[in-house]
């Protein structure tokens, strides 16, 4: 027997951060998500799987109309005319949706109650999967401490949306710990909710696939399923398959020995051309995160603007290539601390620039005049995250670019590095 286990789909869900760019590829962003869907179903039938579990989270909560149902439905009868089952537990962002509940389902699709935890037996298989739907968006109860234990006359997979004890970047839903799976006595836990792969425990199997397809900065690296192969009850092999179109990376770049502008630009290509070898051909969207004690850190951070477009047309003539944000966070060249040390004005400004350290009540009081601020900037400046993000923690990141910049402006009208 083999079986496919993946997660997180988003149906349909938006790509963020190329958006605001007018080069940015459009209808490729939009139909990312479905066309990794499509991979999916292309890889159940190349590898003439017999099941595929979806653990939750196949929508991205309300749709606008029947489209995104409409696809999913025909990518199902494209499965059942080869004979694969599909076994569903809702997570919460399907929980999330009106039309879901009302979307008629397939012959060969299985959608798990939210009422309580069912155990469906495929005797053909010797298999039986047990699971439990979510009954609503925010499901803070312990789901998997009312899923039976193991029927011994069965190959048993658990079926879950679930946080276990945690895990950062996610709500904390439907908690239960590692030892309360193993306690179970199940052949396989088959998990999601959580975006990125990880492999929890291999005695018995627990996996969070992570999702087919990256949809920010955020959900970077290799996006795919889980194939999993049984023979005579018991498991003989586990692979991630890669499956989403377009690749979101960070290419971190050191900036250290770069003296000139054509270095800087240089390190730069290549970084990113080894970042589009890494992505295999797929459509790169990538985040340049420079770094490094450099000597033009003043020009860097004094003419940001003008970098970041510099660093756009050279991933333009790479193409498939596509610049999502650059974060300048270079270290100045010549210590600060001399000039500090020194009794002139440009020092004591200087200090005071570096000094300022605001609490958490003086940085929630700006946090009003945030939103005005944003509709007076330029669109290059609005693709950062601290000017996006009305929080004391966003806030803390833009005083401290601000300051950075403040010193590289006086720094280079001085003259020095």
């Amino acid at each position: 027997m083999r079986f496919i286990h993946t997660a997180d789909i988003h149906l349909d869900s938006p790509l963020k951060g190329l958006e605001v760019h007018e080069d940015a590829p459009v209808e490729e962003i939009r139909g990312a998500t479905r066309r990794a869907f499509d991979r999916l179903i292309e890889l159940a039938l190349e590898e003439e799987v017999d099941l595929v579990l979806i653990a939750g989270d196949l929508y991205d909560g309300d749709w606008k109309d029947y489209n995104t149902g409409l696809f999913f439905a025909g990518r199902m009868g494209r499965l059942a005319q080869a004979g694969i089952r599909v076994f569903i537990v809702s997570g919460n962002h399907d929980a999330a949706s009106q039309i879901t509940r009302a979307m008629p389902l397939p012959d060969n699709v299985t959608l798990f109650s939210p009422a309580r935890p069912q155990s469906v037996q495929l005797d053909d298989l010797g298999v039986i999967i047990h699971g439990q739907s979510y009954s609503s968006r925010a499901v803070t109860e312990n789901l998997a401490a009312l899923y039976p234990p193991r029927d011994a006359n069965y190959f048993n997979i658990g079926l879950l949306h679930t946080s276990l004890n945690g895990r950062e970047g996610h709500e904390n839903y439907a908690p239960c710990s590692i030892d309360e799976l193993i306690s179970k006595g199940y052949d396989y836990w088959a998990l999601g909710h959580v975006h990125k792969r990880e492999v929890v425990a291999d005695d018995p199997w627990i996996i969070f696939p992570g999702n087919i397809q990256g949809r920010h900065i955020k959900e970077s690296g290799v996006k795919g399923a889980t194939l999993v192969t049984v023979k005579d009850g018991r498991i003989v092999g586990i692979q991630e398959r890669e499956l989403d179109v377009l690749r979101w990376t960070v290419c971190r770049v050191d900036l250290s020995e770069c003296a000139t502008r054509e270095a800087v630009h240089e390190q730069v290509r290549s970084a990113m051309d080894n970042a589009q070898n890494l992505a295999g051909g797929k459509t790169l969207a990538l985040r340049l995160q420079l770094g490094g004690r450099c000597p033009l850190h003043a020009e860097l951070h004094a003419r940001s603007i003008h970098w970041t477009e510099e660093f756009r047309a050279i991933a333009a003539s790479m193409g498939d290539v596509w610049l999502e944000k650059v974060k300048f966070g270079t270290s100045r060249w010549a210590g600060l601390e001399d000039i500090l040390g020194e009794d002139s004005p440009l020092a004591g400004l200087l200090r005071a620039i570096e000094r300022p350290e605001f609490g958490d009540e003086m940085r929630m009081t700006l946090l009003p005049d945030l939103a005005g601020l944003k509709s007076k900037l330029p669109v290059e400046l609005l693709d950062r995250d601290s000017l996006l993000e009305n929080s004391p923690e966003a806030l803390t990141e833009l005083r401290e670019e601000v300051k950075d910049l403040l010193i590289a402006k006086l720094l280079q009208h001085r003259g020095e590095g």
